[in-house]
């Protein structure tokens, strides 16, 4: 029996496989939009799955391109910050993984200590 693992594109640059900043587990309510197709706006709420103070781990049911760009709000502190798509697991049953990261975000975004 074959498992079938997470694929990683390689973006290289700013998007390689360094990580920033400690992650957290952690479930924090958050808002994202974008431009879709025509001009149409999206608006989705979601919650996190991790965050550090560069980004966060999200799950849509959505699908996004890589380096999509996105803004991104913290329900739970209302704050907002502009993101971007940098990286996208398989499809799972509740949706697709992204990892989404955040463009000079201030390091309290997420209201935790990390």
């Amino acid at each position: 029996m074959s498992v079938k693992t997470r694929e990683t594109k390689p973006l290289g640059g700013r998007y390689s496989d360094k990580r920033r900043g400690r992650r957290m587990n952690s479930r924090v309510p958050v808002r994202l939009e974008w431009d879709g197709d025509a001009g149409k706006r999206y608006s989705v709420e979601a919650h996190t799955r991790v965050v550090n103070p560069y980004g966060c781990m999200v799950v849509l049911e959505q699908e996004l391109a890589l380096e999509h760009r996105l803004a991104l709000t913290n329900l739970a502190t209302e704050t907002s910050n502009a993101a971007v798509v940098v990286w996208r697991g398989v499809p799972r049953p509740d949706g697709w993984e992204y990892g989404v990261e955040l463009v000079a975000p201030e390091m309290d975004f997420w209201g935790l200590e990390l």
